[in-house]
């Protein structure tokens, strides 16, 4: 039998051992689970440990969500999102459109980039859009079938998930078919827009049929649309693969589309349209590893490019958000777009200096031109030796999984709504990319942006870009996944995300709701969010700069991964937005 003082002594031992054991146990919980939280920030990331999809919809967020959860992988939740964001987002999301994803594989740790852009038709030439003035028609180049590119979007999503993907194609085509049968509520996002459009919409019979009541009444909030076109056309696709959109009965409805509207694509082109898998544009900034969009996008080239100036600059104790440092980020912006207007284009036809462009070495040179207390005028910048672009009416989307898989995709019709056309029977409207080439190189286009002979009109070539999608690796490892719809204000509202985590240490949402500005070299204008604080503005107006207040500046959908935490960010730009972590 033991002593009461030897049991006390056992008693207090065993006490000591738990109590180690207990302590162990809370260090190890607080390794794996981190500080995410800081209640001295305003604005908090959705958290998720099993994935998370964000984008511009909540409902396609949330059919990314349940793909990662009945076991899909990242490639498969991204193509899931890019077909219901066809039926929830008709503005921009699409299937008669085009755009770049940059998919991150995690077992073989490599990140590679698809361009499914669309091509100009064989029939496209190099005065498309010239009236007898020889002077750009605005109508004519975006608001007409002529204004229609070879769709890439389909085939871009089936080359994703055959290369890449876990499952089958009929199996994430399915949430898209149920939304467009269902029918999605409209509002007062979807209604906004369609007010705004409402006039061009009218006038095409096929769109008022499918997106309006009878008589073309317009949908009020409230009212639920239903897509049976449009489901029937994916269920086609669903059944018969790529061959169901570019071969077969879509492609004759596009086909006769186009010949009844002045149209160029033609069946030849449909079954020739090809999705190319490209090598990323990597460059590094602060110790991270930014990959992103080669050309036929400028963003990639861009982005790196304007990071790498900043790097070379002196930054020590400007502060973000001050004056000094908007006035080191527009002197960066107006010389990468400077550039963009000379060199850009389809690397397929025009020799892109890339390397020059995106070295340490150009990045120098260009940034001992920038001076803290001077102001360039824009008509004092040329491109460097070493357009058109979308508008604001496209639509980003991130998708992370559990197994280290991203995914970030930017895809667009355009215009909102691309050309306002509808194709007969198949309930989609067709793009008018053909718009983003330059129409008149050297004149600017009616955004105010120059495109230059490299992005010239030319039958099979691919037109410029803005996109850009982005992947930032830490220790080799995906860490932010980007991106955001905005025409040419795209490029620089990622360069200001990824400087702001990245530089500034920003959680992912402070990082994406911060005010943003904007410069593209000509017109020599910048523009600024309305929340920019009315002092700062006021320093810069005194240093000479022309200043507009402008409509809210992207709309950033990104996903950050810390510590095996995933932390996913909407931007609250665009209402229905949702980061979605899965269950």
């Amino acid at each position: 039998m033991i002593s009461t003082g030897k049991n006390r002594l056992l008693q207090l031992l065993v006490l000591v051992i738990a109590f180690s054991s207990s302590n162990d146990t809370l260090a190890n919980e607080s390794i794996a689970y981190p500080n995410i939280i800081n209640y001295y920030n305003i604005f908090h990331p959705v958290i998720g440990r099993k994935g998370m999809v964000v984008s511009q919809s909540n409902l396609a967020s949330q059919v990314g969500a349940d793909i990662l959860h009945q076991g899909g992988n990242a490639i498969d939740a991204a193509v899931a999102v890019g077909f219901a964001l066809a039926v929830v987002l008709p503005r921009a999301g699409n299937i008669s459109g085009g755009g770049f994803m940059l998919v991150h594989l995690a077992k073989k740790n490599k990140t590679v980039a698809i361009n499914y852009r669309e091509m100009a038709p064989s029939r496209a030439y190099r005065d498309l859009f010239l009236n007898e003035n020889q002077q750009p028609d605005t109508e004519k180049a975006l608001h007409s079938l002529t204004s229609a590119g070879v769709p890439g979007t389909v085939a871009g999503l089936h080359y994703a998930l055959e290369q890449y993907g876990s499952m089958s194609w009929a199996d994430v085509i399915k949430p898209a078919i149920k939304l467009a049968r269902q029918g999605v509520l409209i509002n007062d996002d979807m209604l906004s827009i369609f007010k705004k459009e409402e006039a061009t919409l009218k006038k095409n019979p096929e769109t008022c049929r499918v997106f309006f009541k009878a008589d073309c009444i317009p949908y009020q909030a409230g009212d639920v649309l239903k897509q049976p076109d449009l489901a029937n056309t994916l269920a086609h696709i669903s059944q018969h693969g790529k061959a169901g959109f570019y071969q077969g009965k879509i492609a004759q409805q596009i086909v006769s589309a186009m010949k009844a509207g002045n149209g160029l694509i033609t069946l030849e082109d449909l079954a020739n349209y090809h999705v190319q898998e490209v090598e990323p544009i990597h460059g590094s900034f602060n110790g991270y590893e930014i990959l992103t969009m080669p050309p036929p996008s400028s963003g990639g080239v861009h982005l790196v490019q304007m990071l790498n100036i900043l790097e070379a600059l002196p930054l020590k104790n400007t502060k973000n958000g001050s004056a000094a440092m908007m006035h080191f980020q527009i002197e960066i912006f107006k010389r990468a777009y400077a550039d963009r207007s000379t060199y850009l284009g389809d690397p397929d036809f025009v020799k892109v200096p890339v390397k020059a462009l995106t070295s340490q070495t150009y990045a120098s040179h260009l940034a001992k031109q920038i001076k803290a207390d001077v102001i360039t005028p824009s008509s004092q910048i040329k491109a460097g030796k070493p357009l058109r672009y979308e508008t604001p009416d496209t639509t980003h989307f991130s998708v992370m999984d559990k197994a280290g898989n991203a995914v970030s995709n930017t895809y667009t019709l355009n215009h909102y709504y691309g050309s306002g056309i509808t194709i007969p029977g198949t309930g989609f409207f067709m793009n008018n990319t053909m718009d983003d080439f330059s129409a008149k190189p050297g004149s600017p286009n009616s955004y105010g942006l120059v495109g230059g002979e490299a992005n010239a009109i030319a039958a099979k070539k691919r037109p410029l870009s803005s996109m850009t999608p982005t992947i930032v690796l830490k220790d080799g490892r995906p860490y932010i996944a980007t991106g955001t719809p905005g025409g040419s204000k795209i490029i620089t509202t990622v360069f200001q995300q990824l400087v702001n985590t990245l530089l500034y240490n920003m959680n992912i949402v402070e990082a994406t709701n911060a005010p943003r500005i904007h410069h593209q070299w000509m017109p020599d204008i910048l523009l600024v969010e309305e929340d920019i604080p009315t002092d700062t503005l006021d320093i810069l107006k005194k240093r000479g700069y022309t200043i507009e207040v402008s409509k809210s500046l992207g709309s950033l959908q990104s996903i950050m991964l810390e510590n095996g935490i995933f932390l996913g960010a909407a931007d609250p730009r665009r209402p229905g937005a949702l980061a979605v972590p899965v269950k």
